[in-house]
């Protein structure tokens, strides 16, 4: 099947471009966003993602206000063509790639809002490559790139609207594509083993630069992946700064972690440069942002998951009154203050630790952390 995109020269297999490389059912495309604050009173999020051999396309936008997550949600048949970036009322727009992308949700009869533009503040940067397997079995295989930006525009919550300006409003966004899994459970054997993961994510904005962090580790805490950079300021074009972003020889964290739960009460990133001093940066969790209202481990709304031609649909909940070590609530974003030699920023620590992980002291599928972690 042709595509307007096969006139352009961006073809990587003989195929056209609506097909994938592989026939992977869980092979998949996908937007998200998250946008705060200067103060961390405020949180949004946005996410959508295609899933071409599984003819499904799902989005979700989510706003945490005074402790109070809101969230709209959309489902249906995928569009035969790529450029057709949107399903109900939620649609992304790239304005300018790799600089300027818009977030529209035009849901007013279910009480939420918005009209946001993200443009960059640095260039965007490629993550290393994501690759699981287990066995003979590939659970993972992505790449994806992050970017930091700040944004513009407004939301609208049942009619109560907040503008959103570069000044105050910063998030970061990334864009991944590959195999990871989705949708409804797989046939033939069941799993010879629970799940296990560990995953920390921790993309941060400063007001002279932007840092990176990333780590996944097995139970015994040996890694899979992991990346850490320094990003300079700078889109690409007239007013960058003309650096390049500078990647780290090695990361490290700790975590107290609260007790009870598996998210954070404190942590510390390390990044450690090819050469020079290591950095060390503090953060102090300001707001937790439930990952859920984007779909990631939703039973109601997960990702690539048959909800018929089209599906809409809200949720909502007070983030205080949810348990925190509930499956759906595990995998968080939290807003945190960080604090890097001299410097004060913000940014988010995302969090999503399944089943044992020595290193920090957690044991269990799903069970809380009983004292601090290391």
């Amino acid at each position: 099947m042709l595509d307007p995109f096969d006139d352009f020269p961006v073809h990587q297999t003989p195929l056209p471009v609506a097909h994938t490389a592989g026939a992977d059912r869980n092979a998949y495309d996908r937007y998200f966003f998250n946008g705060y604050d200067r103060s961390g009173s405020i949180c949004f999020g946005a996410a959508l993602g295609l899933y071409p051999n599984r003819s499904v396309i799902d989005a979700a936008f989510s706003v945490l206000v005074d402790g109070r997550q809101r969230s709209v949600h959309a489902s249906g048949r995928a569009p035969d063509r790529r450029d057709h970036t949107a399903v109900g009322p939620i649609r992304i727009e790239v304005l300018e790639p790799l600089r300027r992308l818009r977030v529209v949700v035009d849901a007013g009869e279910l009480g939420m809002e918005a009209d946001l533009t993200f443009a960059a503040r640095t260039p965007a940067v490629e993550e290393p490559r994501f690759t699981l397997r287990e066995g003979p079995l590939t659970v993972f295989d992505y790449t994806r790139l992050a970017q930091w930006g700040t944004w513009t525009g407004w939301l609208r919550v049942d009619g109560t609207e907040m503008p959103v300006t570069a000044g105050t409003h910063l998030g970061c966004r990334d864009r991944s594509w590959g195999v990871r899994p989705l949708g409804e459970p797989p046939g033939g054997a069941p799993p010879s083993r629970l799940p296990q993961f560990f995953w920390l994510w921790a993309p941060l904005h400063f007001d002279d630069g932007c840092t990176h962090f990333d780590v996944n580790e097995d139970a015994e805490g040996r890694r899979w992946h992991h990346s850490g950079m320094l990003v300079p300021l700078g889109d690409g074009g007239a007013a960058s700064s003309g650096r390049a972003p500078e990647p780290m020889r090695d990361v490290d964290w700790r975590i107290d972690w609260e007790p009870g739960t598996r998210r954070a009460r404190r942590a510390s990133l390390r990044l450690v440069p090819w050469h020079g001093e290591p950095h060390q940066i503090d953060l102090e969790p300001l707001a937790t942002f439930q990952m859920k209202g984007l779909g990631y481990l939703n039973p109601d709304w997960g990702h690539g998951v048959w909800k018929g031609e089209l599906a809409v649909g809200t949720s909502e909940w007070v983030v205080a009154e949810l348990d925190p070590v509930a499956p759906e609530n595990l995998h968080v974003q939290q807003i945190v203050r960080a604090r890097w030699q001299d410097r004060v920023g913000i940014g988010v620590l995302e969090q999503l630790a399944i089943n044992d992980h020595r290193p920090s002291g957690l044991q269990g599928l799903f069970d809380g952390a009983a004292a601090s972690g290391t």
